[in-house]
């Protein structure tokens, strides 16, 4: 049976799909999903992403550890800061994705797809060196707020100068009487914040969200909108654009890697790609017939498969079909062509610059 969020209930109150996504029972939409994304581009959607996974490394050699692990490097950026990272296996590719909190030298938290959780957690405990990991998942609820309006939205009800946090930074406060970490992060490519709170409290501080931000236009969005949010930004999904068979070079996410860093899981392989240069890359693609490229579709050139869709929608915001996969490193030049294979039917398509989605 599918595991529920602290805000199941809430969802089914407000009307919500619901749907089975990585073994949780999550809302796909309220309203319809053009509505939900058109919100989160010119008001603010509220998504529940309780379902995600949170480690925590504390006490002396925190840091050192958990640096250990991931591409990014949590020694050159300051308390209070953010860094999205790989978790790597030995072959280079991802085991996932994550963002790392650094709260200081002694307190290192980091945040783990929903599906991968326990994976993860296995993974990061068998091969920590010094601090045993916490698996703090089930401690904490997370709500994102995004959009426009977003940070206006969180203001009302927060004790903290939010508007101070910068992006990719985050701060410990009081919204709306709960206490949460408040970080100006998301995957939507637009402002806002995932806020992070006690489970039991999530309900109350998710309709105060919901009431705060009624007049500013803001609606409960789903996964279908934040699936097309994300597509548009080209932000890579795990499991679908990452996985453990494809290297952050390979993805186009070489600026997560910091190379010159002592030591991180994968670090070898990468550096022989990166000597021999990438035999396949990822891209952003749109369709130059008529057509909607979807997960898994094969990508052609000269009638032969050479890659497949890894991502794919018609871009609400940017109205056309868009999509990402992994070519040859002959076709990865933005203008270069090739089709994709729909329901046996070739599509022709162009590589593009991406984000497809840029803010006017």
């Amino acid at each position: 049976m599918a595991r529920r969020t602290p805000l199941y209930e809430a969802h089914k109150k407000l009307g919500a799909k619901m749907v089975e996504f990585a073994g949780w029972d999550m809302p796909v939409q309220y309203s319809s999903l053009i509505a939900e994304h058109e919100a989160v581009r010119t008001a603010a959607g509220l998504f529940d992403v309780s379902h995600m996974g949170e480690v925590e490394f504390i006490g002396p050699g925190a840091l050192e550890t958990a640096n250990r692990l991931i591409t990014n490097d949590l020694a050159r950026i300051a308390d209070g800061q953010a860094a999205y990272a790989g978790l790597l296996n030995e072959r280079g590719g991802f085991v996932d994705d994550v963002v790392a909190y650094r709260f200081s030298p002694e307190r290192i938290f980091i945040c783990v797809n929903a599906g991968n959780r326990e994976k993860d957690f296995d993974w990061m405990r068998s091969h920590a060196k010094g601090v045993t990991p916490v698996n703090r998942s089930d401690d904490w609820a997370q709500i994102a707020v995004q959009g426009p309006k977003a940070p206006g939205i969180v203001q009302k009800l927060a004790k903290t100068d939010v508007m101070k946090i910068a992006t990719y930074r985050f701060a410990e406060g009081d919204v709306a009487g709960v206490k949460c970490i408040i970080s100006r992060t998301g995957y939507t490519g637009e402002d806002g914040f995932e806020l992070y709170a006690p489970p039991g409290q999530a309900e109350s501080l998710w309709f105060a969200l919901l009431e705060a931000g009624q007049g500013d236009g803001i609606k409960p969005a789903g996964l279908g909108a934040r699936d097309s949010l994300r597509t548009e930004m080209k932000f890579a999904l795990y499991g679908n654009d990452i996985d453990d068979d494809h290297t952050p070079l390979e993805a186009g996410l070489g600026w997560i890697v910091k190379m010159d860093k002592a030591e991180f899981t994968g670090k070898p392989v990468l550096e022989r790609q990166k000597a021999a240069g990438v035999q396949r890359k990822l891209v952003g693609f749109e369709l130059t017939d008529a057509g909607v490229p979807r997960h898994g579709y094969p990508i052609l050139k000269d009638g032969q498969r050479v890659g497949e869709v890894t991502s794919g929608t018609m871009g609400p915001s940017v109205k056309k079909p868009i999509g990402i996969g992994y070519v040859p490193a002959a076709l990865a030049a933005e203008g270069s062509t090739f089709q994709v294979e729909i329901r046996g039917r070739p599509a022709g398509a162009k590589v593009v610059k991406t984000p497809f989605y840029k803010k006017a």
